[in-house]
């Protein structure tokens, strides 16, 4: 039975230990080398570290940096990637939360990290590799290891501003990968395209199916997603069959029709999540790669990637004014919707909060137990044993088919001239016209302003007029603002702050 990742790491060194585990632009690692120097870096690390210590690494977007990851595994610790391009003051915010003891990092940022004025241990990579492999402790560390100890923490936007660190387990990202790998075919002969940022719980979906199975995983530089021709270049080049993106990432191809240029011919798989996809934009992919398999995937990064999947049906079409259903739950978890009184809802049309239980829940944040009792609850379905259930802040509902739709966030559900109105519905509306390519609509509460940002040609005068046929008119946004193109977290989604503070500033 696996319960440690580094069984999957291990398996894969000894199946195929000449096969690339990660590659980037400049460097490949063979699923041997990436044993071995995680090995010599955890050997280092356990050296200095308790068990089940944080590891943060503070390092690039790069295949070296996940031999490191795997370096804190093997310590029998948890690792924490702290993005070099994030605010000083967030790395130190983060570095507080976790009591960091050290900090490890490469040498070409070692001016960036004096700077933090860091009080631990500062720690280089490219020495901790060159450490000896210390049999006994590796395998103290081993022997001690449960599947429920820490194996990340991803730090996510807090509500204060204070970033909280989702904790996951062993055993929630054996449980998932297990799950994933299988239903949707991962062999040791895919290539993965990895495109999110390894703070951003979609990397999670890169790494371990493609270690379970032997794959290798292609890490894509971020810049090449501001240049489209790289990108396909790229994809065709290294021959990826496999893509798990961020919504927005596949929307930039499609918005600027970058199959035009080139079709990489041996993409056999397209996963999206983050946001809701618009069906434009699907419809897109589709055309252009209709043999693919099209995956809708949908969960918060406290349960372990992603709870519900939905595979695209080929011979289904679906018309640009329709929401994509996020489908059924995975194996071993359970999702399902509550009201305001905490009721199960069932019924078709009714709104209610999407709920999750199973393993795959995060331990928790970390350190941060006011915000895990807030989320992290009792099921209130459940008053004859403890049963922990997540909270996702996501209302969904039922169609007449039973087909589960995500909705909206329940902060995104406003109250606007007497009426309850989901911005994600008039998101979709206004998605669905032609001259249209993305969308954000954002509530202006001091003066009860329904904002309607978007990217395409037409102009206000046009979109009311198409909207009226679609939204009762206390759904039409009240101003349409024009972007050239829609700002994006560095996770990937639209950033509705940024939005908010180009508007505010005109």
């Amino acid at each position: 039975m696996i319960w440690n990742i580094l069984d999957y790491l291990e398996a894969s060194a000894a199946a195929c230990p000449e096969k690339a585990a990660y590659e980037d632009m400049e460097d490949s690692y063979t699923y041997a080398e990436v044993l071995e120097n995680a090995r010599r870096i955890g050997s280092a690390l356990l050296a200095i570290l308790p068990q089940n210590a944080p590891v943060p690494v503070l390092m690039e977007k790069e295949a070296w940096t996940l031999n490191v990851f795997m370096g804190a595994v093997c310590a029998g610790c948890f690792y924490t990637l702290v993005e070099p391009e994030l605010p000083a003051e967030r790395i130190r915010t983060i570095l507080e939360t976790l009591d960091a003891q050290i900090l490890v990092t490469s040498r070409k940022k070692e001016e960036q990290v004096q700077e933090l004025g860091f009080s631990g241990k500062i720690l280089f990579a490219e020495d901790l590799v060159k450490n000896a492999i210390d049999e006994e402790g590796l395998a103290d560390r081993r022997k001690r290891a449960c599947d429920t100890d820490p194996l990340y923490a991803i730090f996510t936007s807090g509500s204060t501003g204070v970033p909280k660190g989702v904790v996951v387990c062993h055993r929630s990202v054996i449980d998932f990968t297990e799950h994933f790998t299988r239903l949707f075919g991962f062999c040791r002969e895919d290539v993965i395209g990895g495109q999110a940022p390894f703070d951003f719980d979609v990397s999670v979906k890169d790494i371990y199916p493609a270690m379970k199975v032997g794959a290798t995983l292609e890490v894509i530089p971020r810049k090449f997603f501001s240049v489209p021709k790289k990108l396909l270049d790229f994809l065709d080049d290294r021959k990826v069959t496999s893509l798990t993106w961020a919504v927005s990432a596949l929307c930039i191809i499609s918005m600027l029709k970058g199959f035009r240029y080139k079709v990489p011919t041996n993409i056999r798989r397209v996963m999206f999540s983050g946001e809701v996809m618009p069906v434009k934009h699907l419809n897109y992919w589709r055309e252009y790669l209709p043999d693919a398999l099209y995956v809708n995937l949908y969960g918060p990064t406290e349960i372990t990637c992603n709870c519900t999947y939905y595979r695209i049906d080929p011979n289904r079409r679906f018309a640009e004014d329709e929401l994509l259903p996020i489908g059924e739950a995975f194996p071993n978890e359970r999702v399902f919707l509550l009201n305001e009184e905490d009721h199960l809802v069932t019924e078709a049309g009714k709104l209610g909060e999407i709920c999750v239980v199973g393993t795959a829940l995060a331990l928790g944040y970390y350190r941060n137990e006011e915000k895990t009792s807030q989320v992290f609850v009792q099921n209130p379905l459940n008053n004859c044993y403890p049963e922990l259930m997540y909270r996702t802040g996501d209302l969904g509902r039922y169609d007449e088919q039973g087909e589960l739709y995500y909705i909206t966030r329940k902060d995104f559900q406003i109250k606007h001239m007497g009426h309850r109105i989901e911005l994600g519905e008039i998101e979709a509306a206004f998605q669905s016209l032609d001259g249209i390519e993305r969308v954000c609509c954002i509530y202006d509460e001091p003066n009860t302003k329904i904002i309607g940002f978007y990217v395409g040609a037409l102009e206000a005068k046009e979109i009311i007029r198409q909207l009226t046929e679609k939204l009762p008119r206390f759904m039409i946004p009240n101003i349409f603002h024009k972007v050239e193109d829609m700002p994006v977290t560095k996770n990937g989604k639209i950033d509705r702050k940024a939005l908010m503070a180009d508007y505010q500033g005109q």
